[in-house]
């Protein structure tokens, strides 16, 4: 009887998970494979949720792996690669798999595909070849791009960009964004199951808001930044405010003490939430009138439920965007908000293409690669079989 192939997928956060989703879904439901699911960074976390508990509802978890979360400092952010590092190096090792996926540019995962690297794992890499000029992510995304040996793009340009790295046209592959595939598969939630989900009253107008740490820029000016974005989304008339936490690099903790001091002194119009999950955040998209921040979600999802996206900094300058994006900095969100309810603007929104979606069904076609690639000789990118 022929093994099983297996295929070993790392999520460290609420965002790579949600887009992970489907594709886990097609590789657990293949029994020709076997899917190998790591758990690890803010999954495991009670300041971001303990989201690993969603996760087990839905599929086995293979291992948990604990790293440090305790500073977002960004010596406190070394020190967690490092011990990523270490306890990757055990798990694969035990684990064993064909294949190791991973998607994105977190530090995490950085240390996850360095260590597969050394133990001659095959590294198979989701969302490589874009550009995050703001973050350090960008560094980050382009190493794991030249330790990886299979990438799955989202767009033709970041197809290029890969091939520009080095990396063989054949193992190459643009099926648009895996992760759009949730918006068909999910049944989403009613304007009244969503209220009743988060116990929350939408208003006439509503925002959905996720900031992240800028993490080029220094820490005071994140702080003044965001100072500016609260005084601004508090002077919007009938409009409820929908923030989700922001992540775990350096300067997190500070902008999520931030978000929750706003939230209780004004409970009649906003609210917080660690992780809305998968299914409640793109229900959300629904009924918002755009996302609000410097979250990757604006740029890639927002585009296919035909809402804005007021995308604040620097942090995904050099994404390929959509016509729903406004592009602005703090201290003009006054003006943004203008033109996101111009009539001009509403109506642009009703013919936006989403540049990332392809064909759709990009997760079946992602595993099926995955499940029938030649792996012999893979990790050599050098080596030509004659």
């Amino acid at each position: 009887m022929k093994d099983k192939r297996k295929i070993c997928i790392i999520t460290s956060t609420r965002a790579d998970f949600g887009l992970l989703y489907p594709l886990l879904q097609e590789i657990e439901l293949d029994t020709d494979l076997a899917l190998q699911l790591i758990v690890t960074g803010m999954h495991l976390s009670p300041e971001f949720g303990l989201t690993y508990k969603e996760i087990e509802k839905e599929f086995e978890i293979a291992h948990k792996i604990e790293i440090l979360l305790s500073s977002d400092t960004n010596i406190g952010v070394a020190k967690a690669m490092g011990l990523a590092q270490i306890s990757f190096a055990e798990t694969l090792a035990n684990l064993k798999p064909d294949v190791l996926v991973v998607l994105g540019d977190r530090y995490e995962i950085f240390s996850v595909a360095a260590t597969a690297m050394i133990l001659k794992i095959p590294i198979a890499h989701i969302s490589g070849g874009e550009l995050t000029l703001g973050a350090i992510d960008d560094s980050i995304r382009h190493s794991i791009t030249k330790m990886s040996h299979i990438h799955f793009v989202s767009t033709n340009e970041y197809k290029n960009r890969v091939e520009q790295l080095g990396e063989k046209p054949e193992h190459i592959f643009n099926f648009g964004e895996a992760g759009l595939d949730n918006i068909k598969k999910l049944n989403l939630l009613s304007k009244k199951e969503f209220e009743k989900s988060i116990d929350f009253k939408l208003n006439k107008k509503n925002l959905l808001i996720t900031y992240h740490p800028t993490t080029l820029e220094q820490l005071d000016k994140t702080k003044k930044d965001f100072e500016q974005i609260i005084k601004h989304l508090d002077i919007l008339k009938d409009t409820n405010l929908i923030f989700t936490k922001s992540n775990s690099d350096e300067g997190g903790r500070m902008i999520n003490e931030m978000i929750l001091n706003y939230v209780n002194a004004h409970t009649e119009k906003a609210i917080l939430f660690s992780s809305l999950g998968q299914l409640r955040y793109l229900s959300a998209l629904q009924y918002v009138d755009a996302v609000v921040g410097n979250t990757s979600s604006g740029i890639v999802e927002a585009p296919s439920f035909k809402i804005g996206t007021i995308n604040i900094g620097n942090r995904q300058k050099g994404r390929i965007q959509a016509q729903n994006v406004i592009n602005t900095v703090p201290s003009k969100l006054n003006e943004a908000f203008d033109k996101l309810y111009s009539t001009e603007f509403k109506q642009k929104l009703k013919t936006v293409k989403n540049p990332y979606y392809k064909t759709g069904n990009a997760s079946f076609k992602t595993k099926e690669i995955l499940k029938n690639i030649n792996l012999k000789n893979i990790i050599n990118k050098t080596f030509i079989d004659k």
